[in-house]
């Protein structure tokens, strides 16, 4: 740890960027603080500065807007699991919280912290990718926008600048149907070491319409499983269809990873994830 890291906290948010600007490249940002004081305590990183955003009203807004629901990157996970607006438009979204870290890491802990921080496991992004996510990034130049599948350009790196913060997500409602699910080593307080988010909607004839399939901590970055889409785009879902499907996403998780001693499990695992989470659909949806 640096010998005179030095602690500041901007008044607004242009405050924050004109640090950036100035500063960036010696600084990391703290938005809940649940990883990086983890890094920092195990000499992982050894910033000059950490600034922190956490308490930056503009970027704590939860609010429908012309483009979808925009959730800011500040928005802790605690204030996602009370969200009535997030549980009747991006449910899967408002599901991953019940199983994120304990009470109190959900209290600091915010949806731009875990999508910059690019865990393999970071929870809320599947539900972000199936939900079509957007992030807005901004710098003291302006604003740009990346798919949040985009964020992560391997494991732990983002592709945010380090003279730029998430504001916050654009996310698309959901239609139909939705749900996240994962696999840890227990039942609570667990990393995931698999994780699965899907979105879907049928046609007046129940085909499938819109569908889309993210994994996440099995594979180096959470991402969409386009060939298990693909395959079940159109199709009435019945039995032998999410049984194909799920061969589908298991092999296209294989293709990403390569084949390892996990394989074994995690080919069976991904199956049986997409089957416990997609079954629904053949009758109640």
């Amino acid at each position: 740890m640096a010998s005179k890291l030095a602690y500041v906290r901007p008044d607004n948010t242009e405050e924050a960027l004109q640090f950036l600007e100035d500063h960036g490249h010696e600084t990391r940002i703290v938005a809940g603080g649940t990883d990086i004081l983890v890094d920092l305590r195990a000499g992982e990183i050894d910033p000059a500065y950490l600034m922190d955003i956490s308490r930056l009203d503009s970027l704590k807004d939860i609010a429908i807007v012309e483009e979808g629901l925009f959730i800011g990157a500040g928005v802790t996970l605690t204030e996602i699991q009370c969200s009535s607006l997030i549980l009747e438009l991006v449910p899967a979204l408002h599901k991953c919280t019940f199983t994120f870290g304990s009470r109190q890491i959900r209290n600091v802990a915010t949806i731009g912290g875990n999508a910059a921080n690019a865990s393999p496991s970071g929870d809320t992004i599947p539900p972000m990718i199936v939900h079509e996510g957007i992030a807005l990034i901004r710098n003291r130049q302006g604003e740009r926008k990346v798919s949040v599948e985009d964020l992560a350009s391997g494991p732990y790196k983002s592709t945010v600048g380090p003279d730029e913060i998430i504001a916050g997500f654009i996310l698309q409602p959901s239609r139909g149907m939705s749900d996240f699910q994962k696999i840890g080593r227990r039942k609570s307080l667990s990393v995931s070491r698999m994780s699965m988010a899907f979105a879907a909607e049928r046609d007046a004839n129940r085909a499938i319409s819109f569908i889309r399939l993210a994994l996440g901590a099995c594979t180096p970055t959470p991402r969409r499983m386009a060939q298990a889409e693909t395959f079940l785009l159109g199709k009435k879902i019945d039995e032998e269809i999410l049984l194909e499907g799920a061969g589908l996403m298991a092999k296209e998780m294989i293709e990403v990873t390569g084949r390892r001693p996990s394989t074994v499990y995690k080919e069976e695992a991904v199956k049986g994830l997409f089957m416990r989470m997609l079954y629904p659909l053949k009758d109640h949806f």
